[in-house]
């Protein structure tokens, strides 16, 4: 079978999708393994769409979300391959939308009775005073859309006024955006990657995550922490937690409409209540550090090319549904 991986310069992204060029290859080399052609192709124009569209792959793999362009926007993957019936990995554009905007997901899966951390957004002077806040302090700030930790350090824990004016003000400076102001949750760091095999079977692998504690005796996921691969993935030995992050990650995943497969990011208190924090639906696949592939080895011990055939699996009964036995040769 035919199958080409599409993803663009990492530079020009907030987020990246299943990383670097080194983590597509390690997709490839998967893919390869598996008995498909397979290529990869990075793309920065829709010249570069039009020549996947003249080869006629059986399956694109979506290794991000969009690619931005000089002149013609952000050219939405799912979209664009949806157009012209080219068969892709991933969820529907909709539901890629999630994502990309973290109000919006967590908007939607309150609506739907899915616990989320209290939040509001804000851009700086909006609000003139502690007592104009929604939430009480303290309270963690991030960009509404960026991944990978960009924009989260120790100063994105607040407990006072002037804490508050300083971060909103720098990251608003930095990404041009409104911030997303959340209830600080104190408790334990948890991801679940979730993965719907052809059979609408869910493969759940759920890790704990424990960030390095900082000079200022914090335990902050960040860009520094992420960039260094330095926090601890573990098991969630306590089958009682393990039980209730993995019912709220299934309730996300579905509640959201994920098609294939995605990551779902939930903080706990300090009494054990768990909150839907993200959905990464276009996950790091970096062989040996992304938290998509290790959350599967972790739990149920599944290797690296495992993972892959796995979060192809779904796409590729697609392909076999839709295509005559000679288009997929």
């Amino acid at each position: 079978m035919k199958i080409e991986i599409v993803t663009t310069p990492n530079e020009k992204l907030k987020e990246t999708g299943f990383g670097t060029i080194h983590a597509c290859n390690g997709v490839l080399n998967a893919i390869s393994r598996m008995g498909h052609a397979v290529k990869l192709t990075v793309c920065k124009t829709v010249a570069d769409l039009e020549g996947i569209i003249a080869r006629k792959p059986n399956l694109v793999v979506l290794a991000v979300k969009y690619i931005p362009t000089d002149n013609d926007g952000d050219i939405w993957l799912s979209d664009y391959f949806m157009r012209y019936d080219i068969n892709f990995t991933g969820s529907l554009m909709d539901t890629l939308e999630f994502d990309s905007d973290k109000v919006l997901a967590k908007t939607h899966l309150q609506n739907k009775g899915v616990a989320t951390a209290k939040y509001f957004t804000t851009v700086p002077d909006q609000h003139s005073s502690e007592s104009e806040l929604p939430i009480k302090f303290p309270l963690f700030l991030k960009p509404t859309d960026a991944a990978n930790g960009n924009g989260i350090d120790d100063f994105s824990f607040v407990t006072n006024f002037s804490q508050f004016e300083d971060k909103v003000l720098s990251l608003h400076k930095l990404f041009g955006m409104p911030i997303l102001v959340e209830e600080y949750l104190d408790g334990r760091e948890f991801t679940v990657a979730v993965i719907r095999k052809s059979n609408g079977e869910l493969i759940v692998s759920s890790i704990e995550i424990i960030p390095p504690e900082s000079k200022n005796g914090l335990r902050i996921l960040g860009k520094k922490v992420k960039s260094e691969d330095s926090e601890e993935l573990n098991m969630i030995e306590d089958k009682e937690i393990m039980n209730k992050v993995k019912k709220l990650a299934i309730d996300s995943f579905i509640h959201l409409g994920v098609r294939d497969f995605g990551r779902i990011d939930i903080k706990a208190n300090k009494n054990g209540d768990c909150f839907f924090i993200e959905a990464n639906l276009v996950p790091g696949m970096t062989p040996g550090s992304s938290y998509f592939p290790k959350s599967c080895e972790i739990e149920h011990g599944l290797t690296y090319d495992e993972v892959v055939q796995l979060i192809l699996e779904n796409a590729l009964c697609r392909t076999n549904l839709s295509k005559t036995p000679n288009e997929l040769e």
